[in-house]
């Protein structure tokens, strides 16, 4: 699978672009603040429906303008697809597939499949558990796209339940707040059907990662003292402990996590939040007996970043389809031992975006094609 080529308009600080892309690598270089992370953040965003620079779709469109198009002509077992969204912040986007239609833009989920390194990635290790839940998920959906819907009905049970222990802890010994508990339960049910299928989708791909993820920090990290890199699911309440425990199923799922509400009722009574579910849950990364997240050294940390994206590429190879590599400003941040490893591992990926301020942060395993981006203008490329 590759992109072979990328429409923008009024994509950030593009009024109209055109690319041509193809399998191989493909290097997009310029200054910083030049548009070239535009680029490669436009064919993310195709495939995800989100930006791995902002949480909002408003700054994805160009000053002054109502509206974004992002249109990636996709290549797939010799067949092209033409894949197009409409970025319309502030109301629902709109999809289409071949100049039809679709219900609903995230039915264009799964017909790309990215995984993007950046900067950025080190978040994965040190930031909030948000950012782990959030790789998760995203992996999750490309992997399957109806987990879209599942991960939005979620979040939509979460709010109104957070708004009745709101309502409740707001009422006091009122009837406001008998009301508030009454319908509880109500949202309760709900929470704990829709995490249940959450949780078990990602306790399922944790340990369908888990191997990968040792193997890339392996490799990228060779030579170091430390490479025995693990992960582990922390969920909000106690499941089986350990990679060889058995995992129960979405119904005893959803039975534990009803019995932890019931058990956590006055605290989440007293806080007006919910206190247990896929929301409140993390990824453990660990170097041996420690974690990643406070022990590790910078390189260390750097190392376990970009395990988890190769071994999630390497997860969704394995399903079938190579996902298009993008890797924005990223060997600019390595020393050149992680540079040069990252390079071999990647060198064989069918399509390999990369971003760089100048041609000598692109390792030399990856020349290939080099486009240059200067004062928000792409020019030809050179191979």
């Amino acid at each position: 699978m590759h992109v072979a080529h990328l429409s923008l308009v009024d994509f950030r600080s593009y009024p109209e672009a055109e690319v041509a892309l193809g399998p191989g690598v493909t290097a997009f270089v310029g200054r910083n603040g030049h548009g070239k992370t535009n680029l490669v953040e436009a064919v993310d965003y195709v495939a995800r429906l989100a930006s791995h620079r902002v949480a909002g779709d408003a700054p994805l469109v160009r000053a002054g303008a109502q509206r974004a198009v992002v249109r990636a002509t996709v290549v797939k077992d010799g067949r092209r697809a033409l894949l197009e969204v409409q970025i319309n912040p502030g109301a629902s986007n709109r999809a289409r597939v071949n100049r039809s239609p679709l219900p609903r833009a995230r039915d264009l989920l799964g017909l790309v499949r990215t995984v993007l390194f950046s900067p950025e990635d080190l978040s994965l290790v040190k930031g909030d558990p948000s950012e782990r839940r959030r790789f998760l998920d995203d992996l999750l959906v490309q992997r399957a796209p109806r987990f879209a819907g599942v991960r939005s009905d979620y979040d939509r049970v979460l709010r109104q339940r957070n708004t009745l222990l709101k309502s409740a802890r707001a009422g006091g010994a009122g009837g406001r707040r008998e009301s508030a508990l009454a319908t509880l339960g109500v949202w309760d049910a709900h929470l704990a059907r829709s995490g249940a299928e959450l949780l078990a989708a990602r306790l399922q791909l944790v340990d369908a990662l888990r191997p990968y993820v040792a193997t890339a920090y392996d490799a990228v990290a060779q030579g170091a003292p430390r490479t025995d890199a693990t992960m582990a699911y922390k969920p909000s309440l106690d499941l089986p402990a350990g990679s060889d425990a058995p995992r129960p199923g979405r119904e005893r799922l959803a039975e534990a996590l009803l019995a932890e509400m019931a058990r956590r009722r006055t605290e989440e009574l007293e806080r007006g939040v919910s206190l247990v579910g896929p929301h409140r849950d993390d990824l453990t990364l660990a170097l041996g007996p420690l974690p990643v997240k406070g022990y590790a050294s910078h390189g260390e940390s750097w190392s376990m970043a970009l395990a988890l994206r190769l071994a999630s590429y390497d997860l969704l190879r394995a399903d079938g389809d190579d996902p298009v590599l993008i890797l924005d400003d990223v060997f600019a941040e390595l020393d050149g031992e992680r540079r040069d490893r990252l390079a071999e591992l990647v060198a064989g990926a069918e399509q390999v975006l990369v971003t760089a301020a100048v041609p000598a942060d692109v390792p030399a395993l990856l020349a290939g094609v080099r486009v240059d981006v200067a004062d928000g203008k792409v020019l030809p490329g050179v191979g």
